[in-house]
Parts: structure tokens; sequence; C-alpha cells
């Protein structure tokens, strides 16, 4: 019979044999990207724009990546996360595209946005954010482009979009959101360049 010290040593090296294989897999971080491209006729405009407040379903508004498996069915990947807030996310990368589409870079999100002197303020309120991977990044939003308070004139508008995923994974889903979110930008930007020309 084996000594107890002898066998104790034996079962601490079978656990740590298996550790590894058990080992939750790493996380991975997602970003957007701002990717509107501007006609080369279009005029540069020299007012500001603030983009105020983006509000997003609660569902996709964590962390998480937040996909749809099926019309009543979502999965929650506690694996595949966005690298900041989506809501933060989204105002940079609309201020960001906005700032390419006007020819401006007066054009600002976030803490900023409250205590800037904009001619316009753009709200956003996201009706649908759905990723289906290996499909499509869907988006409807409903937005509004306002003046100054106490100035008459303000756009609203809604953009329902589509668009395809190219490729797989979690990349190819975020540079399809990223698309959406270009085409979003250029509704507004249209909806901004003409208030402007009233």
């Amino acid at each position: 019979m084996k000594p107890a010290a002898t066998i104790i040593s034996g079962l601490a090296l079978a656990v740590a044999a298996t550790l590894p294989g058990c080992a939750s897999p790493s996380s991975q971080f997602y970003t957007l990207t701002a990717s509107a491209t501007v006609a080369e006729d279009a005029a540069a405009v020299s007012y500001a724009v603030a983009v105020d407040s983006i509000t997003l379903p609660a569902a996709v508004d964590r962390p998480q990546w937040v996909v749809r498996k099926g019309p009543n069915r979502i999965v929650i990947d506690e694996f595949n996360r966005w690298a900041a807030p989506l809501a933060t996310s989204i105002g940079q990368t609309l201020a960001e595209n906005l700032g390419r589409l006007l020819g401006t870079p007066r054009v600002v999100s976030g803490p900023l946005a409250a205590s800037f002197d904009p001619a316009y303020r753009v709200t956003v309120d996201i009706q649908r954010f759905e990723s289906l991977p290996g499909e499509a990044a869907t988006l409807d939003a409903l937005w509004l482009v306002r003046r100054p308070t106490g100035v008459a004139g303000a756009i609203s508008g809604r953009t329902m979009l589509y668009e395809p995923v190219h490729g797989a994974g979690y990349d190819a889903l975020a540079a399809a959101h990223s698309r959406a979110l270009a085409r979003l930008s250029g509704d507004i930007a249209t909806a901004i360049r003409a208030e402007a020309s009233q």
C-alpha cells in the first residue's frame, strides 16, 4: 500500500494536468468604425454640430454582443464584447461620420456635447440594433435634428437598414454595423444641409 503522501501527490498531478482543458476562453473585444465617404464636390460647412444622445433597446444595451438566433430567441455572448459602452461608441461613430460628411471637425458627442454651442443638435433613438451572424446587421433609428433652444426649425426622420455581412464572425458583424451607421449618418447629414440651406 502506497503512503498517503504519494497518493495525494499523484492526485494533485492528475488534477493539474486536466486544468488547461477546462480554462474558459478569453474574451474578444470589438469596436465600431467611421466609414462614411463624402462626394468630392460636397462643400464644407462652417457651423458646429453636437450629437446629444443615443438611446438603445434594453436588450442590446450591455457590454456583451447580443445575437439573434430566431424570431423569438437571442443569445448573449459572454466572450464577445464591445470595447466601450455601445451607446457611447455609436455616438462617437456618428459624430466622426458627420464630421466627414459635412467637411468640418466641429462635430462632438459625449459629455462635451452638453456644454457645446452648436448650430444643430442631433438626437437618435435606436429602435432595433440586431446582429444576425453570417447574415446581416439591422438598424432602425428615429432621429431628430434641431436648432438651439428658441430657434425655430427641426427635422425628424427614420432610417431603417439591412446591411449584409461580408464574412463570418464578429469582425464581419461589427463592420456591417459600422456601414449601417455610415448610411444613417448620411441621412442625418443630408437633413442638416437641407435645413441649413433654408
